[in-house]
């Protein structure tokens, strides 16, 4: 029994011609071919690259080849008439365009993305409202690990986040390993009228400091780098401590660099050396929410006492 024969049979059965069978068949054979070479590429990274990020780029990359050229492919088998190339893709591009507006938009987003790389696998981003670290980038949508949101400093929520590639062309993207690798933060502390600022605030710059200036050797770098592809300069880069004024008390505020995913860790050891240094101090104190009475007869500075019958007469 020939291949005709089978091909006859078969029509004889279902009513599709042989025409359309071999069609299939062969679309068939050319998906199958394709699956084949892209568990064998797949195989080869594997075995030759142990770094997570080559396999990654490697395995989309030869996916999104491997699948352009196989639709290509079938679809010269389904439209034999139209021989030229343009042709093809641009009735393809004209119905996606009118049928599938979001996702062409996504699309569009994806090439975006691959072109101008605002981020890459492993950078932590901010999308519109949603921040967390790229952990996958697909044609329709990229995904993050989300941080932030019920938890504080910048810390994991373990909830894993799809938006949609057009996100990165109508929102606003921040990208917080992208040229200046550091950000800085910012520590308030609180301390009541009556406490010796001007000691508190020795001990505050005695603080950031020895946390701070670790990382402002390797800032002055990045920014050497950065100042090639941006626009970026920074006059001071040391940890200083700022004075200020609030309703309740003296506010100092404790500037320094800080890595993007070790905001916490650094704010935590800043903060046990606040309370260490100032429980050995009798002359600071916190300020905190509370209500008090105030005597300017008593309390008072003498020149801004009110003038009373005894001291009128003792003058």
């Amino acid at each position: 029994m020939n291949w005709s024969t089978i091909l006859e049979k078969v029509s004889d059965v279902t009513g599709l011609t042989p025409n359309f069978q071999v069609k299939v068949l062969q679309s068939f054979a050319i998906v199958l071919l394709c699956v084949l070479i892209r568990f064998l590429l797949r195989r080869v990274v594997w075995r030759h690259s142990q770094d997570v990020r080559i396999r990654y780029r490697w395995l989309k990359t030869s996916t999104y080849a491997i699948t352009f050229v196989g639709f290509l492919l079938v679809g010269r088998i389904w439209f034999q008439g139209i021989q030229s190339l343009a042709t093809y893709l641009g009735i393809v591009s004209a119905g996606l365009a009118i049928a599938l507006q979001d996702i062409v938009s996504n699309f569009a987003g994806w090439i975006f993305i691959l072109w101008r790389r605002p981020f890459s696998i492993g950078d932590r981003v901010q999308v519109g409202e949603h921040t967390g670290d790229v952990i996958d980038i697909r044609i329709f949508q990229f995904t993050l690990l989300e941080v932030g949101n019920w938890v504080d400093a910048d810390q994991s929520t373990g909830r894993v986040i799809h938006v949609p590639n057009r996100d990165v062309l109508s929102k606003v993207t921040a990208n917080f390993a992208t040229g200046f690798q550091y950000i800085w933060d910012e520590l308030p502390v609180l301390i009541t009228f009556e406490s010796n600022w001007e000691k508190a605030k020795a001990i505050l710059k005695k603080i950031v400091k020895r946390h701070g200036e670790k990382l402002t050797k390797g800032a002055e770098q990045q920014i050497r780098e950065a100042s090639r592809r941006y626009m970026i300069f920074y006059n001071v880069l040391t940890p200083a401590v700022y004075t200020d004024v609030r309703d309740s008390g003296v506010l100092l505020t404790l500037r320094y660099l800080s890595a993007p995913r070790g905001r916490r860790s650094v704010k935590e050891e800043i903060w046990e050396e606040i309370l260490q240094e100032f429980g050995k101090c009798s002359d600071i104190d916190f300020a905190y929410p509370t209500q008090r009475f105030y005597n300017n007869v008593v309390e008072g500075k003498d020149s801004t006492k009110p003038v009373t019958k005894q001291t009128a007469s003792l003058s």
